[in-house]
């Protein structure tokens, strides 16, 4: 083959004949020269409709996976419209381990060690994942100086949730849990200048956790401080709500370094009395430094429980009654209660 011609043994292009006894000029295995187009066949005539159009179909496609990350509130409204879903807001200052607790939910979760509780579904994994890598990457067995990373949104107006299904073991029942997770800063901006428009979400939250750094309330330099923003923020809720407030809980962090003293939380309530506000105050240990002493995630599983279960007294639907002879107890079931 000669450059000249692209068949086998052929050098036209040396000695100007052709392998195959053709024209040179006409041979479409001659290089530059341009093979003749085929004519179809009379009954293989190609219709004009199929000119243009793809040579392949497109394969069919399967329907992706729904995003694991943060959901934002229309898909938890579209979660609520299908299932009972407890909505929880969750405030803080910054630093005060408002990620650190749900981080510490997760790791229990992912361990079975949740007690009272079975994982059953989530769907915000790899949310719950980002914020708890911080706490899997220790350095030669070194814990990291800090568990859990800033929270910052995409969004600086519209909250990111976690969502987890959990089973309570005691009875079955099936709880729908959707966490925000969100910046100190949407705290500082709600009692400093009342900018509200960001926790619209609020109103649809059955509980609310105001979470406290426990270590600056046992700082009594710090407490009084800490108590008063505390007062701030339930007066903030308070108008937010008309008064009508959800459970309200006051997450103190940090349990490992001590336990809160009964004069602060005793502070604490006397701070929320006066914007006529009552509290459940709930310590916490998210992660410990003292493992000998207070275990890791200590009183989540308290805060889970007291998240889910209802203030309303239980009702009994049909109280017994002795029977009185000839009178119209059905009539008068009711009456004078």
């Amino acid at each position: 083959m000669s450059a000249a011609c692209n068949f086998d043994g052929c050098t036209v292009g040396e000695t100007g004949t052709c392998a195959l006894e053709r024209d040179p000029a006409t041979c479409e295995h001659r290089v530059g020269n341009i093979a003749p187009e085929a004519e179809p066949a009379s009954g293989d005539a190609v219709p004009t409709s199929t000119i243009g159009a793809p040579v392949l179909e497109r394969p069919t496609g399967m329907s992706s996976f729904p995003s694991s990350r943060t959901l934002d509130p229309e898909a938890i409204s579209s979660l609520m419209a299908s299932r009972y879903v407890t909505v929880v807001g969750i405030l803080g200052d910054p630093e005060s381990g408002k990620t650190a607790c749900l981080a510490s939910l997760y790791l229990l979760i992912s361990n079975a060690e949740l007690k009272g509780w079975k994982f059953a579904d989530s769907r915000s994994l790899m949310a719950f994942e980002d914020i708890a890598r911080g706490a899997r990457d220790w350095n030669a067995g070194n814990p990291p100086e800090q568990m859990t990373v800033h929270t910052e949104l995409s969004d600086d107006r519209r909250p990111g949730f976690l969502h987890v299904r959990l089973v309570r073991s005691e009875d079955g029942r099936i709880v729908d849990l959707a966490l925000p997770d969100l910046p100190g800063e949407w705290t500082t901006d709600l009692v400093g200048t009342a900018r509200a428009d960001r926790f619209e979400f609020l109103k649809a939250a059955e509980a609310i956790w105001i979470v406290l750094d426990g270590r600056a309330l046992a700082n009594k330099e710090r407490r009084q401080a800490i108590i008063a923003r505390v007062g701030q923020l339930a007066g903030r809720l308070s108008t937010m709500f008309d008064g009508a407030l959800p459970k309200l809980m006051l997450v103190v962090t940090h349990r490992d370094a001590g336990e809160l003293p009964e004069s602060v939380s005793t502070r604490l309530q006397a701070e929320l009395a006066k914007r006529e506000v009552a509290a459940t105050v709930v310590p916490v240990a998210p992660f410990s430094d003292h493992d000998d002493q207070v275990k890791p995630g200590f009183g989540i599983d308290d805060l889970i429980a007291a998240t889910t279960t209802s203030a309303m007294p239980p009702f009994e639907f049909w109280p017994p009654s002795d029977p009185v002879g000839s009178a119209r107890s059905y009539i008068g079931y009711r009456r004078g209660r």
